[in-house]
């Protein structure tokens, strides 16, 4: 074990800390965590429409029959959809949703291109918009035809120079430029990483190599700060343009479509394999056991491959409890478990760790915790123990794991590396078996166990019932090595 140690400690534990300090890799992670907020908001609305819409109609006319909304119309069949105040909820969740997860996309844009100029230390907002501009800058470009019968004359003429169309025998004949919505969702990540990042990196080398206009001294600041981004955007977009353009001549497809179906459908497809979810946590217990924070080191690979999936199962999850899709299912158009459980969904995503492994932290150690107090003997691990209790049971575990210490403890090693792959293998499996639903909502990580499954699955009870077996699990695995510490202690002190 010591050999092994060693041979990280010379080899592993340097190329980590590179890692983790990487400024692209940094810019990365931190654009990931600047779009919590809105994420969580997508969540938030998607959970408000599955509980609107989940009860069955009959016990919602049962809830509802002695309001006073059943007095006021008797003839009415009333459902939380359409109940005032509730329904009305649950239309503002839809627009939400809309503005969130249907555009996430665009928001991860913002945040890649806001971070990442600031880690070259130069404006930070007009890179951002730099990573928009690309991102609109690729989408592929179609022109939609609308016709309406507007007549002619006057009215039909006004109508048709408003809309720039062409009046026909069929009446208005409007052109229109469309963008797909669908390349603005969690589908355009790759692509806004990649291209984004080739514009904002043009844009910070000029700006560093001042290859800009001065103002004078006499111009306001934001005005001068302003002018000075004028070249270098100019000169970023234009390159990143005649990219686009070249490819787009040679291949006749979108650089955004290219990048979906050879770099990141094959990511994609390759993290649902079973090894990879497994060699990933490996490796962040792995991190975590050198001191170094396994999730944050890895961040690039948890958010930048699993996390847009979990952002399209949270996409999806919400269309199949929108108002239409339910009437669909009521008619038997759309099978609604196939929706959640079938080849539509992702298995395993960001959140999957956090709902039925990392229980109380990497290495589950809020059963650490629970062991120590049980069964350890030692008082100082009683009274770290005791101390990482609160913290543990939302999910922040460096008190036991600095505290203990579990990092760089060859003894607790074991358990935490194993621990978390035994539950991963368990719960990958009951997803994989449709004995319990993916995750599908985005929870906060400091929600605690077994309530951020029941919340992250979509409220499916069997997620209770897994994670109360991979806790238990978790924590026969811990129990005998708190005991070979109480022993180890007896040893040191003869």
């Amino acid at each position: 074990m010591n050999g092994i140690t060693a041979w990280m400690e010379k080899y592993l534990v340097p190329v980590a800390a590179k890692i983790g300090s990487q400024k692209h890799l940094v810019a990365l992670r931190d654009s990931f965590i600047g779009m919590l907020p809105a994420t969580l908001a997508g969540a938030l609305a998607a959970m408000i429409s599955a509980i609107v819409t989940t009860f069955p109609s009959a016990i919602q006319q049962m809830m509802l029959g002695a309001t006073a909304f059943s007095k006021l119309a008797p003839e009415k069949v009333w459902t939380l959809t359409n109940t005032p105040i509730i329904g009305d909820l649950n239309n503002i969740s839809a627009l939400v949703n809309q503005g969130t997860l249907t555009v996430i996309g665009l928001i991860f844009a913002i945040s890649w291109g806001y971070n990442l100029a600031r880690v070259y230390g130069v404006n930070d907002l007009a890179g951002g918009i730099v990573s928009v501009a690309t991102l609109f800058a690729g989408l592929p470009n179609q022109m939609g035809k609308f016709t309406a019968a507007l007549g002619t004359g006057k009215a039909g003429v006004a109508a048709t120079d408003k809309l720039n169309g062409v009046l026909g025998d069929q009446g208005l004949a409007a052109w229109k430029p469309l963008f797909a919505s669908a390349h603005l969702d969690a589908g355009a990540y790759f692509t806004v990483i990649i291209m984004g990042a080739l514009a904002v990196i043009i844009y910070a080398k000029l700006m560093l190599a001042d290859i800009t206009i001065k103002m004078p001294e006499s111009v306001p600041p934001a005005v001068a700060k302003a002018f000075l981004a004028i070249i270098p955007t100019i000169a970023a977009l234009y390159i990143v343009g005649l990219i686009y353009y070249i490819i787009g001549k040679l291949t006749n497809d979108s650089v955004i479509n290219l990048i979906t179906h050879y770099i990141a459908e094959p990511f994609q497809i390759l993290s649902q394999n079973i090894f990879s979810v497994l060699i990933v946590t490996l490796f962040v217990s792995v991190f975590w056991f050198f001191g170094l924070h396994g999730p944050n080191v890895l961040a690039p690979v948890l958010d930048g491959i699993w996390g847009p999936l979990g952002l399209n199962n949270q996409a999806l999850y919400f269309q199949v409890h929108s108002q239409g899709i339910r009437d669909l299912i009521a008619k038997g158009a759309v099978d609604k478990a196939h929706a959640i459980n079938g080849d539509y969904v992702n298995l395993w995503v960001r959140g999957s760790w956090d709902a039925f492994a990392w229980f109380g932290g990497s290495g589950g150690t809020i059963t650490l915790v629970i062991a120590i107090i049980l069964f350890s003997k030692r008082k100082d691990y009683k009274i770290v123990g005791r101390l990482g209790l609160a913290p543990g049971i939302f999910n922040i575990n460096e008190p036991v794991l600095f505290g203990l210490p579990v990092v760089l403890n060859a003894i607790f090693f074991i358990p935490f590396a194993v621990a978390p792959l035994i539950s991963v293998i368990i719960a990958y499996t009951a997803t994989a078996l449709h004995l319990v639903d993916p995750v599908v909502n985005a929870v906060p990580w400091v929600t605690p166990p077994i309530m951020n499954a029941f919340m992250a699955t979509g409220f499916d009870w069997r997620a209770i019932v897994l994670t109360i077996i991979n806790l238990i699990i978790t924590f026969v695995i811990w129990v005998p090595f708190v005991i070979a510490a109480n022993k180890l202690e007896e040893t040191e002190l003869d």
